[in-house]
């Protein structure tokens, strides 16, 4: 382990003579790397950021002050084993954040690429976040769940221990995620209620207008034609044949808390 020549420590960092520090990292005051941590290449740690021991942080992230990366899991049954937090590349983590390591031993935790996470918020151990998600404010993702590739969980949602939250999937602010949330489609309410198609979040990710029209029919079947859900899902896979469609249909099949419904209310709809 080493500290980078070009890496910038301001002076009163502390860093354990067994970490490492890559090229062009700055690390501002007050912070505390500890050992066993590896931090790559142009990072900024802005002052009083705490990266705890078997944390690893890829390339190019910016952590704002006050976050601390790697706590220990809030699991009462944790023994203090050694376990990690894998970060990936190009995260921004802004004020006042908290992710643990993984609960049991030689598990993670693991944040993608890419992704924009706010300001006092925490992510429990072993969750599972992929690439390009937003995750506003005074989010909380709890342990072992999982949010796919550019979902956005707007601020103040819940994600529950287990849940599931699909690809550019957006949650409303303070919805409680107590089942899986499919992919595409927007939710919102405490009671988690899908709502349609996640249209801008689609359309700003470069899905076509085609692909479009077909979640447009598949969210019908699944939610408003009044069809039993194996029912439906076997209906898109056979009319709306694609990569999005089967995306979609996997993941509510691999569902094991089960997926959120629409209220009796709107099933007629």
């Amino acid at each position: 382990m080493a500290i980078d020549p070009s890496a910038r420590i301001a002076s009163t960092a502390r860093v354990h003579p067994n970490a490492h520090v890559g090229p062009q990292t700055v690390v501002g005051e007050f912070c505390i790397i500890e050992e066993d941590v590896t931090v790559g290449a142009n990072n900024v740690l802005e002052p009083y950021v705490f990266l705890k021991r078997w944390t690893t942080l890829g390339d190019d992230n910016e952590i704002s002050a006050q976050t601390v990366l790697g706590t220990d899991p809030l699991d009462k049954g944790f023994a203090g084993q050694r376990s990690y937090l894998k970060i990936g590349n190009r995260n921004k983590i802004r004020e006042h954040y908290t992710i643990s390591r993984g609960s049991k031993p030689e598990t993670s935790t693991v944040i993608g690429d890419d992704n924009f996470i706010m300001t006092s918020g925490h992510i429990a151990h072993n969750a599972v976040i992929g690439n390009a998600t937003i995750i506003a404010s005074c989010a909380l993702v709890a342990g072992y769940a999982e949010v796919e590739d550019q979902a956005f969980l707007s601020g103040g949602a819940l994600i529950h221990q287990f849940g599931k939250v699909g690809r550019l999937a957006i949650i409303s602010g303070n919805t409680r995620v107590s089942l899986d949330a499919p992919p595409f489609f927007t939710y919102a309410g405490f009671k988690i209620e899908p709502c349609g198609l996640n249209l801008i979040g689609l359309r700003r990710a470069g899905i076509a207008a085609p692909e479009i029209q077909q979640l447009k029919k598949a969210y019908r079947l699944m939610y408003r034609n009044g069809l039993p859900l194996q029912e439906a899902l076997r209906r898109i896979e056979t009319e709306l044949p694609g990569p999005l469609t089967e995306h979609l249909v996997r993941f509510v099949r691999n569902s094991k808390r089960g997926i959120c419904r629409e209220a009796p209310k709107n099933q007629s709809e």
